[in-house]
Order: C-alpha cells, then sequence, then structure tokens
C-alpha cells in the first residue's frame, strides 16, 4: 500500500486462545458481523463499504485470498473490515466473545456433496451451538447455496437444534453479489437462501 494506514487491515492468528475484544479491535462498540468463508471478498468488500456504521470480520482460510482482501479493504480505507486467516469453525467456536456478533454471513460455502464428506460441511451441530453462543440476543446466521440438497440439509439440522427461528429468505436485492453468485446465476442456477434468529 502506498500510504500509511490509521487501522491493520488484519486480525493476526498467532494466538490461537486469544478471544477478540471488538471494541478493542476497531476502536468504536459498532455492531459486529463475520463472513464465514470469505472467498476473494467480494460480498464483504462491498456490504462493509455500504455499511460504515457496521464493523466486519472477514474469515478465509485460504492465505492468497485473505491477503487479497485486507489489501483491498486497506485501499478503499475501510476501517469497519478486518480480514482472519482461519477456520471457521474455530474462529466462532473459541475467538469470538459471547453475545458479540449481530450476524453471521454463510455465502456458497462447500457443499461436500459426497455423503462421506458430510462431516465436513461447515453446518453441524456442534457449529450451531457455537454459533448461538456468540450471538447477540435476536441476532442472525445468514445461509445462501446453490445447492439445494445443502440447502435441505441445512434446514434439518436447524430444525433439530434448539434456540433458533427460520426466519426464511430475506430480501437480498440491495446485498453485493459475490464471485460465486455471479457465476451461478450466469449459469442459470437457482440461489437458495434462509436466516435463523437465535432465540
Amino acid at each position: 500500500m502506498s500510504e500509511t494506514l490509521n487501522f491493520n487491515p488484519w486480525l493476526p492468528n498467532n494466538d490461537l486462545l486469544r478471544v477478540f475484544d471488538w471494541r478493542e479491535v476497531f476502536g468504536n462498540a459498532n455492531p459486529v458481523e463475520l463472513e464465514l468463508g470469505a472467498g476473494d471478498g467480494g460480498f464483504i468488500l462491498e456490504y462493509a463499504a455500504g455499511h460504515r456504521q457496521r464493523n466486519f470480520v472477514a474469515v478465509e482460510r485460504l492465505k492468497g485470498r485473505v491477503n487479497k482482501i485486507a489489501g483491498r479493504g486497506g485501499r478503499r480505507g475501510l476501517a469497519n473490515l478486518r480480514a482472519l486467516r482461519l477456520q471457521s469453525e474455530y474462529v466462532v467456536a473459541r475467538m469470538c466473545p459471547p453475545a458479540s456478533v449481530s450476524v453471521v454471513h454463510i455465502m456458497f460455502p462447500d457443499p461436500w456433496p459426497k455423503r462421506r464428506h458430510f462431516k465436513f460441511r461447515l453446518i453441524q451441530p456442534e457449529f450451531l451451538a457455537a454459533a448461538r453462543r456468540v450471538l447477540a440476543d435476536g441476532g442472525v446466521v445468514r445461509l445462501t447455496t446453490d445447492h439445494e440438497e445443502y440447502f435441505q440439509w441445512a434446514d434439518k439440522i436447524w430444525s433439530s437444534s434448539a434456540g433458533w427461528k427460520n426466519l426464511g429468505a430475506w430480501n437480498a436485492d440491495d446485498d453485493p453479489k459475490s464471485d460465486f453468485q455471479r457465476q451461478f446465476e450466469a449459469e442459470g442456477k437457482p440461489v437458495f437462501r434462509c436466516q435463523w434468529q437465535r432465540l
């Protein structure tokens, strides 16, 4: 970057026992939202730019993708966005304070379509328990996918987990589109979305 930033677009991942203090990270008490599996940042960068009074953490495990998000966020002066290179499940289970997140965005997660690989899917009872712990009262998880079977799987897992309310699809007309969404829409594939609220 050609200029010195007054914020660090990276969240450190060298202390795996750390629980983040969002007020310390962002310097304010604005609501915090996570995107899990942020890819190249096509969604979160535009969403953060359009919602400056909210804070965002883009979680992605691939270094090149996280570098891209941090670099682009820094160049655009998105002081309300941080990039973190770690596994989504670990971040939610270990590094987020209780009742500290307002929205968790899950955009086009890997569906692991083969039955023997279902155990690798993000949406599992253990993940939902961790997500429920970190969400503030009334907080939501928003899932968007092109994979109908995975969508049905997620609905079944959520429906059998206590403490959640299915709010159905939200109006995403004004939401930025991820790179995956543009690709799937160009191919004529339907997109499935639903949000679940923590009770």
